[in-house]
Parts: C-alpha cells; structure tokens; sequence
C-alpha cells in the first residue's frame, strides 16, 4: 500500500508525517524505517525509528532508491512501514513526471509482495499531480 501526501511548501506535510511515524512505531508490529534528506526529523521523532539520511547515499535515480529499499529489506524483514520525505527532494525529478508514477508504481507492488506500507511526501502543487500520482493519494 502506497500512500502519497503532495503539497507546496508550508502546507503541513512535515507536521502530518511526523504525526503519522510516531503513530506507526506505537501501532506497527515491526520496524518502521524513514528515508529523508537532511536532518529535520531527527528530534521530532521516536528514536525507535531507523532514520536514513539520504544525502548520505548520493541516489542518482529511482533505480538506485529501488535497491536501497530492497537491501533494506533484505537487511530486515520485520519492517512493515517505510517513510520517504520530499521524494523529488531525494532524487530530483519533477513531481508530474513518469519516472515518479513508475517509482509509486513499484512501491505499490513491493509492499504488496512483502506486506510493507508506504508513506512518501511529494513538495508540488496537488493540482499539478498526474492521474498516476493521485491515485495514491
């Protein structure tokens, strides 16, 4: 199950993340895992939640950030919820293109296959989301 929160900046997707990973760790069975870029939600959430700093990693395209998550995966399969803040952010595209569809796609079928959840913020205009993206909303 993928779940998509879009909006511009300064329109609360920050806030209604942090809520929904402190929720998580209280209510999930396993490991709950959020990729960001940048260190904004270090203290603002559960220190039960495995934080992955994406900067870290340099991902180049959603090919990359799909072997980041399977190797998450493989590395641990007790995770049952997987957080990823400012998907364009982490690797840069725009918000309407085909690549994120794809990507939201394969999330979608990934977490179907392995029974993990996945919540991902986009900073775009609603409006400007493609059918494709707003399915997941």
């Amino acid at each position: 199950m993928v779940r998509v929160i879009m909006g511009v900046k300064g329109t609360g997707k920050t806030k209604q993340m942090i809520d929904l990973i402190n929720t998580a760790v209280q209510n999930e069975h396993g490991n709950v895992v959020c990729i960001e870029r940048g260190p904004k939600l270090t203290y603002d959430i559960n220190y039960k939640i495995r934080l992955v700093e994406a900067s870290h990693y340099d991902m180049k395209g959603y090919e990359f950030l799909k072997g980041f998550i399977s190797g998450l995966y493989a590395g641990n399969y007790d995770i049952t919820h997987v957080f990823i803040d400012s998907l364009t952010k982490i690797v840069p595209s725009e918000a309407t293109s085909l690549e994120v569809e794809n990507f939201l796609d394969w999330l979608n079928n990934f977490g179907e296959d392995n029974n993990i959840k996945f919540t991902v913020t986009i900073s775009a205009d609603e409006s400007l989301a493609s059918d494709g993206v707003k399915k997941y909303f």
